[in-house]
């Protein structure tokens, strides 16, 4: 986490509890201020709802409207912060997991545009490095915590470290979740002493 990034409090994650904002949010944080217009173009949306949903962005504390571009009749909008942290053993309950719906969607969605978009018309340079994996691992969770824990730090590396010649933005998704959601802590391990039987 950097100095600039922000904390959800429960109002910004009742705001972003929508997967279309958090979208719009995202596509304004990797490539900069954007109008209504041209992010309800990006996402095939009413250009109504787009305006909508970046009214209450704001509302939000989440973005600004970017007054020194545009006119009256088209308004741009910034990000105000370069990513959000979320800790679910601070803010659970029923805002905390409907904004954790509304990231895996929009993690899902963000797949699917890379799918049919970006593979297919990607250079061979970034194909080569690209990854597009995902891995079982048999952990309790204290050590899913720190695992994601040493995760973030390497991301975080990158994004506090000065940008390289040549470089551009890329996406880095991670999701760490119980593959199946057993209310009984010991569940899993029953379940790994019988496969190997």
């Amino acid at each position: 986490m950097t100095d600039d990034d922000v904390t959800l409090d429960t109002q910004a994650l009742r705001v972003l509890a929508h997967p279309t904002r958090l979208a719009l949010l995202n596509r304004l944080r990797r490539e900069g201020p954007a109008t209504a217009r041209q992010l309800a173009r990006h996402f095939e949306l009413d250009s109504g709802a787009a305006s909508y949903h970046l009214r209450r962005l704001a509302a939000g504390g989440l973005i600004e409207e970017d007054t020194g571009r545009g006119t009256r009749r088209d308004r741009w909008w910034r990000a105000l912060h370069p990513a959000s942290q979320h800790d679910p053993a601070e803010h659970g309950g029923p805002d905390g997991r409907a904004y954790t719906q509304a990231v895996a969607l929009t993690a899902a969605d963000t797949l699917r545009r890379a799918a049919g978009q970006t593979v297919p018309a990607m250079p061979d340079a970034w194909f080569a490095v690209s990854a597009f994996s995902d891995f079982s691992v048999q952990v309790t969770p204290r050590e899913l915590a720190a695992l994601k824990d040493e995760l973030y730090a390497v991301v975080d590396r990158y994004r506090q470290r000065e940008a390289s010649p040549g470089a551009q933005a890329a996406v880095v998704q991670f999701q760490a979740f119980p593959a199946h959601p057993d209310t009984d802590p010991d569940a899993g391990a029953d379940r790994a002493r019988d496969a190997g039987t």
